[in-house]
């Protein structure tokens, strides 16, 4: 089967849609249903793109090319996530300007997008190292420092010497029980340092309870709950035996109490000098030493050898009064809770490890005979005086009760959540807005002094001493003077790259003809931000699932309160793409020599098969290897789609008065592929799609209409060749222009079917609906059914799954 010419027809219509400004949004535009529709903006490297990058991409693109002919006015925007480390490591590599070769790395990467034909709007393309975008990424770090979100504190803090900067705890790897760099391996060290941190643990609540009516993956959203880590519980003092000194524990689960047999502080607990005693002085400074070369994650694992040290100190325990040791231990983080905790063995596995490791008692206050782990399960107390034989709620209430009248303990939220650290000493990102006078105040720039342009400098090296590569820049620079004299040295540290991608998604809508951006607080913004937010659909990969998500979100919230953005949340629905593995079943990378580069399989099949084969690959959802017999079956199916339309033998066959041949197949296909699109479901869609070509090949009649129509289908998913083939018929403005087509449920109910009705997977009741709903009708009869409606009365629905004339089943919490 010969080729058809998709290297000619691929280069005019990308040509057409620039020339024409096919996908150009008007943002001020309020008179149609809107669609924002939001990819994960990529870090635009050297490598340029490889195959797994359009995945994401493809899918929104087909969502805003089905929307766009639904009659929505659709905004899909595109932009570069360009400082961070990699740029500059790579630039003290080579000697090069990280500002330079970005520049080239960034024309790269948009040369490749515009080859697959993406719908984007390169007008309001964004850049995070461009100055007249930074300048609104200071302006919301001033906001936060004006409302006590952003303040310099002396924490301890994961450096890198030799790649001279702070590190977050997820940039730290553990190699062969080192802490070491996650780019480049190096050697990291814990250091305590003076840094911004910005206040996130203020918003705990409120990042926490808005996940609760987010359309998200519930992986997601459970890895957020985890990570902000709300516990309910209190803050109980022990005293120390002979001291003066108290140890304030935090723990849920105060019921334990008679189970205590020991307590454990963190390494970095303040009450350390004060609890070594001279017989343990030397082991604990060593094993305190030890501790710094580990990381928090390694720390908490669960199923680890628990190490320690003994103090030499004792605690009175607040209710037997007996005196238990105090120990020092690394599974214990001084940045969660009160940085100590009071070990119940019988029910904590690391408490447990510990115990055993150390030689320490385990008193069981539960009922089981299993004693070679830790009780987990419904919780009978034994050996708990007054507590035996009450119910848990009963007995933590009774306890607590107990302790504040002693006015030993008190009722306290906690949160797992710790502050942002958000300065690095970098030199590739945003300067702080921040000057430091002599005489010892600390002020922002005026706003109308921004941006402070980051300024070039020659000596990005690290200085290996925590100073960042900023200090050698100019003095012009660094120096300042206050109107009345006094003398003032900028900030040297940048903000991490977190930063800039915190609000991109609202600089979209910022834009302005001129290339810059109107103010966040000006009217014109009210009224885009009123429209266009929160943004209807978020595609990227889950690897930024917690820190990115959580930090947009918090920067949203806090732009919420000041009542410059009109929604609390910013991302209505979100999507995490699977990826596309090598051939050989691994992650594409270079160093695995795997990677496929787009521009290839372009050149070799053409941009359409491409993206038909990436989302007919399987659940967009889902990781799967590449297969290239996969992109030439793809390929031979747009070669058919061509055949059909252009050979003349198969012309002949098109009729303009409909025989109704092929009205079933036309109208489900029509049915399908919109509900499939609707639910992203690609690959089924694109079955549908070669079904139907099926069914015209066999056709001895074709009514012309379908296959017009047939078009627009297509055209999500093959969008050069199907409007090389709708200009074919005659059509003079592009397809992207015409209205999606309709179909007519009454040719498609043939018969009624049984569908299950299941509530978290079990099967509740059977109802009889009509054949070849969509999933929406499907649902809507499902819950007006009053049996449905009594079973589900006072559930909290998490998911609703719908199999089309087979399922239907409820999850619920």
């Amino acid at each position: 089967m010969m080729s058809y010419p998709y290297k000619d027809i691929e280069k005019k219509w990308q040509k057409y849609w620039e020339d024409k400004k096919t996908f150009i949004t008007n943002l001020d535009n309020h008179h149609k249903p809107k669609t924002y529709l939001l990819d994960m903006f990529p870090y635009p490297s050297g490598d340029g793109l490889h195959v797994g990058h359009p995945k994401g991409y493809c899918a929104t693109d087909i969502i805003a090319r089905t929307k766009m002919m639904q009659g929505y006015q659709v905004l899909h925007p595109i932009g570069w996530d360009a400082f961070g480390l990699p740029a500059e490591q790579y630039a003290l590599k080579t000697g090069n300007n990280p500002a330079t070769f970005t520049k080239q790395n960034i024309d790269n990467f948009r040369k490749q997008l515009k080859k697959i034909g993406f719908s984007f709007d390169y007008t309001k393309e964004v850049n995070t190292t461009d100055p007249e975008y930074y300048r609104w990424t200071q302006w919301i770090f001033i906001k936060l420092y004006q409302q006590g979100l952003a303040s310099l504190e002396d924490v301890e803090v994961n450096f890198a010497p030799e790649l001279g900067t702070v590190l977050a705890n997820e940039e730290v790897l553990n190699l062969n029980g080192k802490m070491v760099s996650e780019r480049g391996h190096h050697p990291v060290i814990k250091k305590p340092m003076r840094q911004w941190v910005l206040k996130i643990t203020h918003y705990a609540e409120k990042l926490l309870q808005g996940l609760d009516n987010l359309d998200w993956p519930n992986s997601v959203k459970e890895l957020q709950r985890n990570w902000i880590g709300k516990r309910e519980g209190a803050v109980v003092n022990f005293q120390v035996a002979n001291q003066s000194q108290t140890i304030k524990v935090f723990t849920s689960q105060i019921d334990t109490i008679f189970g205590v047999s020991f307590l454990v502080i963190s390494p970095e607990h303040y009450l350390v000098p004060h609890l070594l005693t001279e017989a343990y002085w030397h082991a604990g400074q060593k094993y305190i030493l030890e501790t710094k070369s580990k990381t928090n994650l390694m720390r908490q694992e669960d199923n680890t050898l628990k190490t320690g040290i003994f103090t030499g100190s004792y605690a009175i325990h607040p209710l037997t009064k007996a005196q238990i040791p105090i120990w020092i231990g690394d599974y214990v983080l001084n940045s969660y809770g009160t940085g100590a905790i009071m070990a119940v063995p019988c029910g904590d596995q690391r408490d447990f490890l510990f115990a055993k490791n150390h030689k320490l008692p385990i008193p069981w206050i539960f009922a089981t005979k299993d004693h070679t782990k830790a009780f987990i399960g419904a919780k009978v107390y034994i050996n708990s005086d007054f507590l035996n034989k009450k119910s848990e709620a009963n007995a933590k209430q009774i306890v607590l009760e107990k302790l504040e009248k002693l006015n030993i303990a008190q009722p306290k939220t906690n949160y797992k959540l710790r502050d942002w650290l958000f300065s690095r000493q970098r030199y590739w990102g945003e300067p702080f807005p921040i000057i430091y006078w002599d005489d010892n105040t600390i002020t922002t720039l005026d706003e109308k002094e921004l941006p402070l342009i980051l300024p070039k400098i020659d000596n990005i090296k690290p200085s290996k001493t925590g100073l960042a590569p900023l200090a050698n820049a100019n003095q012009s620079w660094l120096q300042v003077t206050r109107k009345d004299g006094v003398k003032g040295r900028r900030e040297i540290n940048t903000m991490p790259q977190w930063a800039g991608s915190c609000w991109y998604y609202l600089a979209y809508l910022l834009k302005n003809n001129q290339g810059d951006y109107y103010d966040f607080d000006s009217a014109i913004a009210k009224k885009r931000f009123k429209y266009w937010l929160p943004v209807d659909l978020y595609i990227g990969g889950q690897e930024h699932a917690v820190l990115h998500l959580l930090y947009a979100r918090f920067w949203h919230l806090v732009l919420y309160d000041l009542k410059l953005v009109p929604k609390p949340e910013p991302f209505a629905k979100l999507v995490n793409q699977g990826m596309i593995l090598g051939p050989n079943n691994e992650k594409m990378s270079k160093s695995r020599g795997n990677v496929i580069n787009p521009d290839v399989i372009i050149n070799q099949y053409g941009a359409d098969t491409l993206r038909v084969y990436e989302m007919f690959m399987g659940p967009i959802t889902a990781s799967l290897p590449w297969q290239e017999n996969g992109l030439v079956g793809i390929h031979k199916f747009l070669t058919r789609i061509y055949r059909l339309y252009t050979d003349k033998d198969y012309q002949i066959k098109v009729i303009k008065e409909n025989d109704h041949s092929l009205d079933y197949i036309y109208h489900q296909t029509v049915a399908k592929v919109t509900s499939d699109i609707a639910n992203l479901d690609f690959n089924t869609a694109i079955s549908q799609l070669m079904i139907f070509i099926n069914h015209c090949y066999k056709a001895t009649k074709i009514y012309r209409e379908y296959l017009t129509n047939f078009l627009k289908l297509l055209n999500p998913f093959a969008p050069h060749l199907s409007e090389e083939l709708w200009f074919l018929l005659g059509n003079k403005n592009s397809i992207s222009n015409s209205d999606w087509p309709k179909y007519d449920k009454k040719v498609l109910i043939t018969e009624q079917v049984n569908l299950a009705v299941q509530i978290n997977g079990k099967t509740k009741l059977i109802l009889t609906v009509d054949n070849n709903l969509t999933s929406e009708e499907t649902l809507k009869i499902v819950e007006k059914n009053e049996k449905v409606k009594n079973i589900l009365a006072n559930k909290k629905i998490i998911k609703k799954i719908c199999v089309v004339n087979k399922i239907v089943n409820f999850v619920i919490k």
